[in-house]
């Protein structure tokens, strides 16, 4: 099994495997590493371990060396200097009259390159703007497009239930979000009420997903028979997370009642594995 450490080169960002070689790291410590980027300066979130084959993704890269407190000196430095990059890239945007917002930028740890992120609607040339900002920063530019929700990532803010954004806070990347799970949970499908910040789909409808289908699997659905200790019924309502069902029962004199009973009570005919309504809609939002 391979040993590896998790580095992270944003402070919520995707991890990536390197391998140590013999050095020992804790986590938080700074490492430099080789990216298909340049050299960069990262700091340990895994301390050394052994992971299966399997998790390696392509072919392990080895570390160039700890990070030593002019590294770290360094790397300080170059975060410094990106609020006033964005300035005067914003500067060059405004008088070439391009379409285009700058969201962050990021200077390579060996100064080579600098990175701009930005947003648009559509395709923007930005050949003059790369000659112009090269002939200011006197190394290679480059521009990337991004989309609405990296931009939230980057960004952050405050989502609909008040809390920090999950992109922003502690999800290191993003996955996968459907309509589907706004309807397991039976949430209104109203977009402005299950969408986020950034304009698609809240990430958390992924978070209590799987309890939710499991529990559809062995849940009777609306208006259907079921037989309760009280005799035949039809289910009016269920509750997902309590696990119970309300049905209306005849009592003595031909009178109504709702009533709730629990899985345990009821004779329900529980979901195969395949069932369809186990299966997921492919109506994603993406950038």
């Amino acid at each position: 099994m391979p040993n590896i450490i998790g580095v992270q080169f944003k402070e919520v960002g995707k991890v990536y495997y390197f391998s140590p070689l013999d050095v020992v790291f804790s986590v938080g410590e700074g490492v430099i590493v080789e990216t298909t980027h340049g050299v960069e300066y990262g700091k340990v979130v895994i301390a050394n371990r052994d992971v299966d084959q399997s998790e390696i993704v392509g072919q392990l890269k080895t570390i160039v060396r700890k990070a030593t407190p002019d590294d770290t000196r360094l790397h300080n430095d170059n975060l410094a200097r990106r609020k006033q990059a964005i300035k005067l890239c914003e500067e060059k945007i405004a008088k070439r009259n391009l379409d285009m917002k700058i969201v962050d930028c990021d200077y390579t740890f060996d100064n080579s390159k600098i990175v701009f992120y930005f947003t648009a609607e559509g395709r923007v040339d930005f050949r003059e703007l790369v000659k112009d900002l090269a002939s200011v920063f006197k190394i290679r530019i480059d521009l990337r497009q991004i989309g609405i929700r990296d931009e939230c990532k980057l960004l952050g803010g405050l989502g609909p239930c008040g809390r920090a954004c999950c992109c922003n806070s502690y999800m290191g990347d993003f996955e996968r979000v459907s309509i589907k799970m706004a309807k397991n949970q039976g949430l209104s499908l109203n977009p402005t009420k299950i969408s986020g910040l950034c304009g698609r789909l809240m990430c958390c409808l992924k978070f209590e997903n799987e309890h939710y289908v499991e529990t559809l699997k062995v849940m009777p659905k609306v208006n259907s028979e079921v037989e309760t200790p009280d005799g035949k019924g039809l289910v009016v309502a269920v509750d997902l997370l309590k696990r119970t069902v309300n049905v209306k029962v005849a009592t003595e004199g031909d009178e109504v009642e709702i009533k709730t009973y629990t899985l345990q009570q009821l004779n329900v005919n529980q979901c195969d594995v395949n069932c369809p309504c186990a299966e997921e809609e492919e109506d994603v939002l993406e950038d």
